[in-house]
């Protein structure tokens, strides 16, 4: 088995040729009304309003080639709100691609066995921040505060970072040491120094080692990219000017500040 904090999973989405369909929640609602022939009841079985059955209902029928549901009042067998043949061939339909999609995702999962890792890293992949800088890194020390915490985290090439958070924030995350976790910093709020300036003694906690990778110069500021080994990198925006008094080019010595309150911790979900 995997590891179970990691499993592949997906969500199917019927679409027309107009345009997406929806998805479960949508196909659930066909097929609550399908069995209760209420739309009182499917929109209580699948946690809709009434309101927001009938849209996602006017929706699905305006999207289909033909009417999915249909109202019918009184005659012998009585008003209420069914589906139409074509509902009833669309909802089976789905219920045999959604079990085929499951056995396909069971597999998945069985072959993925033993790659919790990879499944971790491609889960940081997909996070989306505008923040330049990710680090991921493994909690290696938490210090405690009345209000505010210290947590510090170790990078792959070995460099650590420090973070200051709330303690209700570390409480919320479940921070613990020994597990994984993503530093995020901005980039405006790492300063580059070189030479002597890197050594000079600063309240920020967070000063990385490297050498400079690349200086890509801009209108006003300039990105500097510095290779921390071990696979790490860090991006600081200075302005041109600061570039040019530090004489920033490939391959200089340079070290990367910046406060550990600037520094957002992230955990996976």
């Amino acid at each position: 088995m995997t590891d179970p904090s990691f499993r592949i999973n997906s969500a199917l989405t019927v679409e027309a040729r107009r345009g997406p369909f929806g998805g479960r929640r949508w196909m659930a609602l066909l097929t609550a009304l399908g069995d209760a022939e209420s739309i009182t009841a499917a929109a209580r079985e699948v946690g809709l309003s009434y309101k927001a059955a009938w849209d996602a209902i006017d929706a699905m029928n305006n999207l289909s080639e033909q009417p999915l549901v249909e109202r019918a009042v009184g005659g012998k067998g009585g008003g209420g709100t069914r589906l139409t043949d074509h509902g009833r061939r669309l909802v089976d339909a789905y219920r045999a691609v959604e079990e085929e999609n499951q056995r396909f995702i069971e597999r998945i999962n069985a072959r993925m066995s033993g790659a919790a890792a990879e499944l971790e890293t491609i889960g940081r992949l997909a996070m989306l921040t505008s923040a330049r800088n990710h680090f991921a890194g493994k909690v290696v020390r938490i210090a405690t505060g009345a209000v505010n915490d210290e947590v510090e985290l170790e990078l792959s090439g070995g460099a650590r970072i420090v973070a200051i958070i709330t303690h209700e924030s570390l409480q919320h995350m479940a921070l613990a040491v020994g597990d994984s976790a993503v530093a995020l910093v901005k980039a405006s709020s790492v300063i580059v120094a070189t030479g002597a300036d890197a050594g000079v003694k600063l309240s920020a906690r967070n000063r990385l080692q490297g050498k400079v990778a690349r200086v890509q110069p801009g209108a006003v500021n300039a990105e500097v990219v510095i290779d921390l080994g071990g696979g790490n990198s860090v991006a600081a925006i200075i302005t041109n000017t600061s570039a040019q008094v530090l004489q920033l080019a490939e391959g200089v010595e340079a070290a990367a500040i910046f406060k550990a309150s600037s520094v957002i911790l992230a955990v996976g979900a």
